[in-house]
């Protein structure tokens, strides 16, 4: 397999006499069924084939590779001489290193992070996941927030949640308030109200100890939506070069956010059979795991066939959004649709000021739907609020009908 990946007979020789060649063919059959180019492909096998010829001059035992072995191969590299060897840029390097890992790991292949190891989870931790998805459906998405929101806590804690009592969580919630903004404050109480909550289900917490958590203060409807005009959101659709593989994907996730009011998280988890195309509906699971199903309209239609015949690559995943770059895997999260359209919104030269692009393309189709005419009750349902109290927000940039119900100023009658 490794000639789908070299040409030149000396360097497939090389490499052939190289210590694991084992590994590297099969490392070179997995990169070939992910997609990868044979450029990019090449650099990370030489980048393998590096690692473990080190690791044989060294006499080292060949294991999983972990943090102490990486760091003494990166310092290997500023002394290199290892012939055959010489030339890469250290960092396509590391990045290879880090694909050959995951490869050894039965993980999905990742060229990019920051290189760090994850603590391995508390069992405290792994029972509050398990809770969470069992009795709530909560995404892992969530889940690895509310583990960034709340390290600090599970680090002090491990696995005795006996620390915790009233004073213990009004102070936590000080010091974070001190430290951190308002959105971060309100987002971590959240996160510890429901951890609380599953130890008094386990039995590890007094009964109401989650009333102890202050509350944030919290004004609703304070705050206008961010949205764009009629020709901005033109400007923004038309701006992926359409004639491009890329172009075509990322059209298509703009129309869902702009036409339909998806959320970012909502593209991330369709799939191909989520698509009724005798129907013309489209599936979509939100939040709390409910399936609703949305009229499909043609443009939307238009745009995402033209993906999927003439952009999207081959790939085993079911996912209807795949990256462009290899391996073809489905976005991580709901940050890659939000880079989307950061782009779009860049390249279109619409400034919004605010974090969250694509949920600005979803207000946007909101205020679209109002000044259309159609009722709180109608955008409620397109944009899946439970309630309308959720979409009452979007009166407040009805222009024309807040001017019908204003009251003229009283007069002033002279002294």
């Amino acid at each position: 397999m490794l000639e789908h990946f070299f040409h030149w007979p000396p360097q497939i020789a090389r490499l052939r006499n190289n210590p694991g060649v084992e590994l590297l063919d099969a490392f070179a059959e997995h990169l070939k069924q992910c997609g990868y180019s044979r450029s990019q492909g090449s650099r990370h096998l030489r980048a393998a084939a590096h690692l473990l010829y080190w690791r044989d001059r060294r006499k080292l035992p060949f294991s999983e590779i972990d943090v102490e072995v990486m760091s003494g191969f990166v310092g290997h590299l500023g002394r290199c001489r290892c012939v055959g060897f010489v030339g890469m840029q250290r960092d396509k390097l590391i990045r290879g290193i880090r694909a050959f890992n995951a490869f050894l790991q039965d993980r999905p292949l990742c060229t990019v992070g920051s290189g760090q190891e994850e603590a391995t989870p508390s069992d405290l931790w792994k029972s509050f996941c398990r809770w969470m998805r069992e009795q709530r459906g909560t995404s892992d998405r969530t889940l690895r927030d509310y583990g960034d929101y709340l390290h600090r806590l599970l680090l002090d804690l491990g696995d005795d949640p006996s620390k915790l009592n009233s004073a213990y969580l009004r102070q936590f919630i000080l010091e974070l308030g001190r430290n951190g903004g308002t959105a971060r404050v309100k987002s971590t109480t959240s996160a510890l109200r429901m951890f609380v909550r599953f130890l008094i289900a386990d039995g590890q917490c007094p009964v109401g100890l989650e009333e102890a958590i202050p509350d944030i203060a919290y004004w609703r409807l304070s705050s206008l939506p961010r949205y764009l005009q009629a020709e901005e959101v033109e400007r923004v659709l038309a701006s992926p070069d359409s004639r491009t593989p890329v172009g075509k994907r990322d059209r298509a996730i703009l129309l869902l956010l702009a036409r339909m009011g998806l959320r970012a998280g909502d593209v991330v988890q369709l799939r191909l059979d989520d698509i009724d195309w005798r129907s013309a509906t489209l599936s979509v699971c939100g939040k709390n795991r409910r399936q609703t199903l949305l009229p499909l309209t043609q443009e939307v239609g238009d745009g995402i066939v033209d993906y999927l015949l003439h952009g999207r690559p081959a790939t085993t995943s079911d996912c209807m959004f795949v990256r462009a770059i290899a391996p073809f895997r489905p976005f991580r999260d709901a940050r890659g649709v939000s880079d989307v359209a950061k782009l779009a919104l860049r390249r279109a030269g619409v400034d919004v000021q605010v974090r969250g692009a694509a949920h600005v393309l979803r207000h946007s189709a909101a205020s679209s739907m109002l000044r259309q005419g159609a009722s709180l009750q109608d955008i409620a349902a397109v944009l899946r609020h439970p309630s309308t109290v959720s979409t009452q927000i979007y009166a407040k940039v009805d222009i024309v009908a807040l001017r019908e119900l204003a009251q003229p100023w009283p007069e002033v009658l002279p002294c």
